[in-house]
């Protein structure tokens, strides 16, 4: 199957924001597979042509809910930044801004309705991997190409590096707050700490001075 076209963003818009906000909060009450284009036009209080004009399907529908959500989370919180001093720095910028977005209440109520459903609907999966994680790691594996570039670091696959660099911050905190269990307390599992090592580690294996070892 085919994933859903996602357009580039479109100039800001009330109407569209009021329908992505509408259809956002039916998904994750109801699951995918009950809520209609019906339903989302008229929890939007907008008609369907209006609805069909800006989401011409309910997987590009969800992908978009995604895809923005991503796109705010980068624009706040300055993701990908062109310039700094230290390397390490930059990384761990990447680090908190994405483990936090991953960490938000909605982020991981959408993760979780994309887990519970995309087995009988693989649109929807396909949908939010398209939009999302894979969104993330092309952008990310475009930054760490300019900055192999640069003399920063030496990588030879960025988007194995990216994976694995998101991979390092998808620890047990992460799976707890998947499974909606507290967090355990433990200093070391703080966003903070998982991202200093996750940081380490990276750097340790694709910092530019590791070049002449590998």
């Amino acid at each position: 199957m085919s994933a859903p076209h996602v357009a580039p963003e479109p100039p800001p818009s009330a109407k569209r924001q009021q329908v992505l906000d509408a259809a956002g909060a039916l998904f994750i009450a109801q699951g995918y597979g009950k809520v209609s284009m019906d339903a989302v036009a008229r929890q939007a209080q907008v008609s369907k042509a209006t609805l069909y004009a800006y989401f011409p399907s309910k997987d590009v529908l969800f992908a978009t809910i995604v895809g923005d959500a991503c796109r705010r989370s980068a624009q706040a919180d300055g993701n990908f930044p062109d310039d700094f001093v230290d390397v390490a720095d930059a990384l761990r910028q990447i680090g908190l801004g994405t483990l936090t977005f991953l960490m938000r209440d909605r982020t991981m109520a959408i993760y979780r309705l994309t887990i519970a459903e995309s087995a009988h609907f693989p649109e929807l999966g396909e949908a939010f991997l398209v939009a999302g994680p894979l969104g993330f790691l092309h952008r990310m594996a475009d930054w760490l190409t300019t900055q192999t570039e640069a003399g920063h670091l030496a990588i030879t696959d960025p988007m194995m590096a990216a994976e694995q660099f998101l991979a390092l911050l998808r620890t047990t905190g992460f799976l707890r707050a998947t499974l909606g269990l507290p967090q355990s307390g433990r200093p070391e599992d703080s966003v903070a700490a998982v991202v200093d090592a996750a940081v380490a580690i990276f750097l340790r294996f694709y910092g530019a001075t590791q070049e002449g070892s590998r």
